[in-house]
């Protein structure tokens, strides 16, 4: 039997086309990699829970490969979630400390945030996170941190991240089926950003979109803060379909020829170039095999990734954050990799784009720091953080007792 270790942590990114568990381990302070397993997703429709049991067979067999090369138990988890039932909406809300100025503990901090969060929410709607985006203190806007600084009145301008309990739960009863105690949950949009943004993509203003299977999920940031989050419905996998229809190909040859020979820019292909398509009985074809000119795939591609671009594009202006982003749109996701899709964003957005890729951990593959795993790595990347700071505000309340216990005396 495998033995435990209270350091790891695990992750599970159960998305519409992989199920990836991905497993480190907390060494002098700094994540390094462990192990992972990766399985092909079962019971998923449209980036969500539609059967249990493959489900959760899918993910019990990707823990089992993560187990195995860890030589470790795995028991529990961090599950990501989205999905088009995720939304962000913004909050402000605060307290009022009399008319003697005092200081502004955690207390107060906590205080104002549990104000600003009193906001309505539908029966079936949870809060994943709560954002603050600033502070203000006695009307003082642009304030990070007011823990120790003085004042009458606390404000916080504050981001909800909120999903459907009911979508939520069935991933968490999936983990659960599959041997995993779910220990927290985390919004996909905002891991992905972990594992890929600077501090000064953060500071500036930028969009990153995640190009899943199924969904595109957005978070913009501004001033080092989020300012919006949404996902749209569509993902690499209507690219593939779009392809197999065009084409009458299998879903499994259409994704082949997408990841080939595709390109979301029409001038981009030489226009004499041509491709087989068809008769690959490896793949399922049944028809005879045949030539078409390699621009009729972009010709169905270009049309898709300008319909997403110009969702996004319209989607950032009514969050009023389009003209947020100063370092431009990153995009990250397995399906970011299609070539023209970042001179669409451009041409559309008006900005600069580019492809994001996962910081590489210590000790991990190569080949997981690509943009398909930028959710998983960015999981694990916030989730140490998370425990860092509780860490930190354990240690700082006991020195506070003890301080006070001792001044007792």
């Amino acid at each position: 039997m495998a033995e435990k270790n209270d350091t790891l942590i695990t992750v599970l990114d159960a998305g519409s086309s992989k199920s990836c568990v991905l497993v480190a381990e907390v060494h002098d302070g700094v994540l390094r990699y462990r192990g992972h397993g990766i399985e092909k997703s079962k019971g998923m429709r449209k980036g969500l829970i539609a059967e249990l049991a493959p489900a959760a067979d899918a993910i019990n067999r990707a823990a089992l490969t993560a187990e195995r090369i860890t030589r470790m138990g795995i028991e529990t988890a961090v599950i990501g979630v989205g999905g088009t039932h995720v939304r962000g909406i913004n909050s402000r809300g605060g307290i009022s400390m009399g008319s003697r100025m005092r200081e502004i503990t955690r207390e107060e901090v906590r205080a104002a945030v549990d104000r600003a969060r009193s906001v309505a929410l539908p029966a079936d709607r949870e809060i994943l996170h709560l954002l603050p985006q600033e502070f203000i203190l006695d009307d003082q806007p642009g304030i990070h941190d007011p823990i120790g600084m003085v004042g009458t009145k606390l404000e916080v301008n504050l981001h909800l991240s909120t999903c459907s309990g009911g979508v939520a739960q069935s991933v968490v009863t999936c983990a659960n089926r599959a041997g995993l105690e779910v220990v927290d949950t985390v919004y996909e949009g905002l891991a992905s950003a972990e594992s890929v943004l600077s501090a000064d993509d953060r500071e500036l203003g930028v969009c990153i979109a995640d190009i899943g299977a199924s969904t595109t999920e957005l978070v913009v940031f501004f001033e080092g803060s989020v300012a919006h989050t949404a996902v749209l419905p569509i993902g690499g996998d209507h690219f593939t379909n779009d392809l197999a229809v065009g084409l009458h190909v299998t879903q499994q040859e259409a994704e082949q020829l997408k990841l080939e020979y595709g390109n979301c820019v029409v001038t981009s292909v030489p226009s004499l170039n041509e491709i087989e398509v068809g008769g690959d009985l490896a793949t399922g074809g049944t028809t005879a095999p045949r030539l078409v000119r390699q621009r009729f795939l972009a010709e169905i591609l270009e049309p898709r990734a300008r319909e997403l671009f110009t969702m996004l594009r319209n989607n950032l202006r009514e969050g009023g954050v389009l003209e947020a982003l100063g370092t431009g749109c990153v995009l990250t996701g397995g399906g970011s990799k299609l070539p023209g899709l970042l001179e669409v964003a451009e041409s559309l957005l008006r900005t600069p784009a580019r492809i994001g890729s996962p910081v590489q951990l210590s000790r991990m593959p190569a080949e997981l720091a690509a943009p398909e795993f930028a959710t998983a790595i960015g999981m694990l990347l916030y989730t140490h953080r998370t425990q860092v700071r509780r860490a930190n505000e354990e240690l700082g309340l006991k020195q506070k007792l003890k301080a006070i216990f001792a001044g007792s005396f």
